[in-house]
């Protein structure tokens, strides 16, 4: 399979596929924690076979080309992952999200990964708007979204229970044209 390097720091980014079923349990059982502080992501993955059964789910979407995984490995060890959320062509729009382990984290390794995902969205699959969604208290995830330039739309109040809190969701969002204004500026920028 294929593995795109985030640069010269043993960062990869690869399909998480359901045959990575035991590393993808190993990674959310080192990062559970911290992970589900905020999101249920891995919460139902307790053995192999519901890990397995996770990673199926999102297989199963890539199929349908209405999402999918990719993971995060660093020194050939899965650390996080980004994915597509309701990916929808047809319509143009989608919404990413990551998630880490603690030891992966304050490395810039999503916000380099995002950029690979939206580039793909926007250039070869026609996506005009690409959406981030994290709680409000997930004060690094609204990190990366405004690191890769997304605006806030807005706040949905008091949106997702979880354990036993409700939590207000920021969603932010960057559309087609100012992505690729942005991603001009860092070209020339770079020069």
């Amino acid at each position: 399979m294929y593995a795109i390097s985030l640069g010269d720091d043993g960062v990869e980014l690869r399909p998480l596929e359901p045959w990575h079923a035991e590393e993808f349990l190993a990674h959310l059982e080192r990062g559970r924690d911290f992970i589900g502080q905020y999101i249920p992501f891995g919460s139902q993955s307790t053995d192999v076979p519901s890990a397995r059964a996770h990673l199926q789910r999102y297989a199963d979407m890539r199929a349908a080309d209405t999402g999918f995984l990719h993971g995060l490995w660093l020194d050939g060890k899965l650390v996080g992952g980004v994915l597509f959320l309701n990916f929808d062509a047809e319509q143009g729009n989608c919404e990413v999200g990551c998630w880490l382990e603690p030891a992966a984290a304050g490395r810039g390794l999503v916000t380099r990964a995002m950029r690979l995902l939206i580039d793909w969205a926007v250039e070869e699959r026609g996506i005009h708007r690409v959406e981030w969604v994290a709680a409000a208290g997930n004060v690094p995830s609204l990190n990366v979204a405004r690191r890769l330039g997304m605006s806030q739309d807005g706040v949905l109040r008091e949106k997702r229970p979880y354990r036993g809190v409700r939590h207000d969701l920021e969603v932010w969002s960057v559309l087609a044209p100012e992505w690729r204004a942005a991603r001009a500026r860092d070209a020339h920028n770079d020069h």
